[in-house]
């Protein structure tokens, strides 16, 4: 894989004791540098008119004078300081170019990895929550629907523990962008039920899988294959973004899910199964994860896959509350 990275997004402090930390980035470059041939783009910062498409002029207008008051606590949870707003603009201009990269045709090792800082999925159109200001996800998903001759239809799957609110709330009434949360049930922020299907024109252009804590990487398999995929398949995406959170990892301090590593790489290899199966270029966006070491080893295995690694699948039995969620999506029009 070809990563994105630049030094700003270091530079965005939320504290010692804050999960969402440089140190989440730190530690995933310490562990691909034993990868060799690892390479980094910076990118460039976003252009503030391609953010202004999918958020509010005056959030942007109140987020850039709060930073450049020295920041502090937007919520309870959400923390800036005076670097923020060219951090947030450099997080979301990382995801731009994964985004790049892979409409001009990179594919398999070259398949490209945004490691950008603040994440994104949580940010509304006019307020930032859960650690994240601007939706790194849906502007490089808007941006690429804007500049990009032949892309007219974006999927987004996100695979975070925690529901992308942001990500539904931005595109919920629109039919070139169709949105896939495979998320914990009950987690912070509360929204991603199963009924939440999309409105007006993007009425069945929003698919939520909200399992009960304790699911393992098998349901997540059998989601994408019995509803995801199905749906994807039939949306026929010009690009397919992951928005790529690792805090649903059974060492994940966050949550109460039980996906392993080697699971990571099946939901790699399934998700590249998927953008095979459409033609649909392929771009991965880093979300959350929060225990340092099970970020780090987890984004190494989505690495790995991509170089050649073919990971185990165990082949366990679903259990039955995971089984009831996927068929309760089936029951609102998704999958075969």
């Amino acid at each position: 894989m070809r990563y994105g990275h630049r030094e700003v997004c270091l530079d965005h402090e939320t504290g010692r004791r804050h999960p969402e930390s440089p140190d989440r980035i730190r530690a995933v470059r310490r562990a691909l540098a034993d990868h060799h041939g690892v390479t980094y783009a910076e990118g460039g910062l976003a252009a503030v008119e391609n953010v202004l498409a999918v958020h509010d002029g005056d959030y942007v207008d109140d987020l850039r004078e709060f930073c450049a008051d020295g920041g502090g606590n937007w919520d309870a949870d959400t923390v800036a300081v005076e670097e923020t707003f060219e951090a947030s603009l450099a997080s979301a201009g990382l995801a731009e170019w994964a985004v790049t990269a892979a409409l001009d045709g990179a594919s398999g090792r070259k398949t490209p990895f945004s490691l950008g800082r603040p994440p994104g999925h949580h940010a509304v159109g006019d307020d930032a929550m859960g650690f994240c200001f601007f939706n790194n996800a849906a502007v490089a998903a808007q941006t690429a629907l804007d500049e990009r001759a032949g892309v007219d239809r974006v999927a987004i799957l996100d695979w975070d523990v925690h529901h992308g609110n942001g990500t539904q709330d931005i595109f919920y009434d629109r039919g070139d962008v169709f949105y896939v949360s495979i998320h914990e049930s009950g987690l912070y922020p509360g929204t991603g039920k199963v009924h939440e299907t999309g409105e007006g024109e993007g009425e069945g252009a929003n698919l939520n899988v909200p399992f009960p804590p304790g699911t393992t990487h098998d349901a997540y398999l059998a989601a994408l294959g019995d509803v995801a995929a199905p749906a994807l398949r039939g949306f026929d995406p010009d690009l397919l973004v992951i928005s790529a959170g690792f805090d649903a990892h059974e060492h994940d301090p966050i949550s109460r899910m039980r996906v392993s590593t080697e699971g990571y790489g099946l939901l790699t290899d399934r998700v590249r199964a998927i953008a095979d199966e459409t033609d649909a270029a392929l771009a991965f966006v880093l979300e959350g994860g929060y225990d340092l070491d099970t970020l780090a080893s987890s984004v190494s295995m989505v690495h790995e896959v991509f170089d050649g690694y073919e990971p185990v699948e165990a082949g366990a039995e679903v259990g039955s509350s995971a089984r009831n969620v996927i068929d309760g999506v089936a029951e609102q029009g998704f999958g075969e």
